[in-house]
């Protein structure tokens, strides 16, 4: 039997199904058709559909479809006319909003750079720009692996944009192929036709949506509480421009046996690691640049001091600077031998 008409509004999941009729509902239409007294209360969709109608005396009578249509139909498009309005309405309110918003910055030609303040306001409004994303999204996510949470809402908006048709772009780092949830959310992403590659180091956060608005962290301000967001053509170019280099030296990201880094991975973020304690940076800084945890820095420093044969964290950073080690393209692992001054 279907639901009533309070029960159907209630339920968002039945939105729209008060349109329908029920086999109950045939049954009973059927029997009024033919005179009889169908038992038990009219199903509430022949009374929607106008199939049944309540006399005055209190009895049904039944309605021939064409002429219960004519007026359901009526009143459907009634509102669909009602709805074309509203959306003009908006459309309207939101060019008057935009002119505007040109005017503030000083020149219509220009647009400009603003701030979002708040967690809350960032995730609402980038959530609204990928949920409106209609032909490419490109994505840098440093900071090692995210919540299983985050990734979980991320995950919507996504796979949603990629089922629009939208090319979606990430960039992470490598540190995020031994983290399983981030492997699971990159396992739907890639299925979905998503393309994940990897970096030793990525730059900052960015997010950007049909190469026409970006969104950057405040470098001056706490990540999650400050973005800018970016609309001037010239400077989103520049954005995309550095995407893009970044994705070409980046590493496509495939499934991971064992959830064990490659090889060559390994040795990049080694290199990475060794280049940036050469360079005075703390394991502390160091761990939060490549997203990882202090133990692994310190697990790969402790690595490169037994290979070396050093003593101390400087004479360590001197080794290392003369071995060649963290040359672009180094062809072994170096040899201890010779390098000790």
């Amino acid at each position: 039997m279907c639901t009533g008409t309070e029960k159907t509004n209630a339920d968002p999941t039945r939105k729209g199904r008060e349109n329908e009729i029920c086999h109950e509902g045939l049954q009973f239409y059927a029997d009024a058709l033919q005179g009889r007294t169908p038992p038990g209360t009219c199903p509430p969709c022949l009374l929607d559909l106008g199939l049944v109608r309540r006399l005055p005396d209190g009895t049904l009578a039944a309605i021939p479809p064409r002429v219960a249509a004519g007026a359901r139909i009526d009143r459907l498009e009634r509102a669909i006319a009602a709805r074309r309005d509203a959306l003009d309405a908006v459309r309207t309110s939101i060019s008057r909003a935009q002119e505007v918003y040109l005017d503030s910055s000083g020149r219509k030609d220009t647009l400009t750079v603003r701030t979002l303040r708040g967690s809350g306001t960032i995730t609402a409004t980038v959530a609204a720009a990928v949920r409106s994303c209609q032909t490419e999204l490109l994505t840098a996510q440093p900071g090692g692996a995210r919540p299983q949470e985050v990734l979980d809402a991320a995950l919507v908006n996504d796979l949603a944009a990629l089922h629009r048709g939208v090319r979606q772009r990430t960039v992470y780092q490598h540190t995020v192929r031994s983290h399983p949830p981030t492997l699971g959310y990159v396992e739907q992403i890639t299925r979905a036709g998503g393309e994940v590659r990897t970096l030793d180091e990525v730059f900052d956060r960015m997010i950007v949506c049909d190469r026409r608005i970006a969104f950057v962290p405040d470098p001056a301000a706490e990540r999650s509480e400050i973005a800018l967001v970016i609309e001037h053509p010239g400077v989103v170019r520049y954005l995309v421009g550095f995407f893009d280099h970044a994705w070409q030296r980046a590493s496509p990201l495939r499934d991971v046996s064992g959830g064990r880094l490659p090889v060559a991975l390994t040795d990049d973020i080694r290199r990475t690691i060794l280049r940036h304690m050469v360079n005075g940076h703390t394991d502390e800084a160091i761990a939060a640049r490549l997203g990882m945890s202090r133990r692994s820095v310190a697990n790969h420093m402790r690595w490169a001091a037994d290979l070396f044969g050093s003593r101390s964290r400087a004479q360590l950073a001197y080794l290392i600077a003369r071995s060649g080690f963290l040359d672009d393209h180094p062809t072994t692992t170096p040899s201890p031998t010779g390098v000790r001054p």
